[in-house]
């Protein structure tokens, strides 16, 4: 840390009397320390496998005209660390209502995400590569059921393999997009009720309609259609009927369910009760 600095320091980046502080880094790897000037929180400075470092730095660097993502301000030569922009604000809580924020995401960042390479496989960057978008879904399934257990009935866990099956019909005519691949509210940086900024990638190869879903499920409030359809109509490079909309969200909400279990039983309750709400909504529409 001693050496970080001061070579933060030869470049310009802090001043001589900044203050270090550790910070929590949460579900985020590595170590995670704000540059304090004057008291206040001025950057923040990420250590991690160079690895993740180079990969987080790509996605930052390539989307770097995005406003709601941070500025990329130095990566370490040896790719040790990273520093990048201090938003002000806290993740989670006091976000208002999901229209509003879900709209600024949409409208701020998933309606610039590019496309990549046809030829690109599937899944997390630098992960285990994907030979189809069913594949990661069919994964992403089962590590989910094994968090629900005997949570839900095992009649949803198979509507749900049959769900999955269905939804790759359509993976011949999906687009692959550069994601953000965490865009959930643990990663969404709030100030007086309204979303500012977006951080912690871990970027994915996948289809655009993946880090909507994700998102419109990260947080039980507000799970609702209108909301969905609201948001979703703003969403440009994805076109879908709204049974198959319905399909991709029943599919990311129980997947959300296994998350939340396993990291934020307090949820479960709320999240329950819309997954009520969705298999309904998936009758409704079959």
């Amino acid at each position: 840390m001693v050496n970080t600095i001061a070579e933060l320091r030869i470049k310009g980046f802090i001043g001589s009397e900044a203050e270090i502080k550790q910070l929590t880094s949460g579900t985020t790897d590595g170590q995670v320390y704000a540059v304090l000037e004057n008291g206040s929180p001025s950057c923040i400075i990420k250590y991690d496998h160079p690895t993740n470092i180079g990969i987080v730095a790509r996605f930052l660097e390539s989307y770097k005209g995005i406003g709601m993502l941070p500025n990329l301000y130095d990566v370490d030569s040896d790719k040790k660390y990273f520093l990048y922009e201090y938003i002000e604000g806290t993740t989670h809580f006091n976000r208002g209502k999901k229209a509003d924020w879900m709209k600024l995401l949409v409208e701020g960042m998933f309606n610039h995400y590019e496309k990549c390479n046809p030829q690109a496989p599937w899944g997390r960057v630098g992960g285990t590569p994907r030979q189809s978008w069913f594949e990661f879904n069919r994964i992403s399934l089962e590590y989910a059921y094994e968090n629900v257990g005997n949570l839900l009935p095992g009649d949803d866990y198979l509507r749900m393999k049959e769900l999955a099956e269905r939804l790759a019909t359509n993976e011949i005519k999906e687009e692959k997009y550069y994601l953000h691949g965490d865009t959930g509210v643990h990663n969404f940086v709030f100030h007086q009720n309204q979303l500012v900024g977006v951080i912690d990638p871990d970027p994915l190869i996948g289809p655009l309609i993946y880090d909507f879903t994700y998102a419109f499920c990260s947080s039980p409030d507000d799970l609702d259609m209108e909301t969905l359809l609201a948001s979703f109509a703003l969403l440009k490079n994805v076109r879908m009927d709204t049974q198959r909309l319905i399909e991709e969200v029943v599919f990311q909400l129980y997947t959300r369910i296994g998350i939340c279990k396993k990291a934020h039983p307090h949820d479960l309750e709320e999240y329950l009760q819309a997954w009520e709400y969705w298999k309904r909504k998936l009758k409704e529409n079959n």
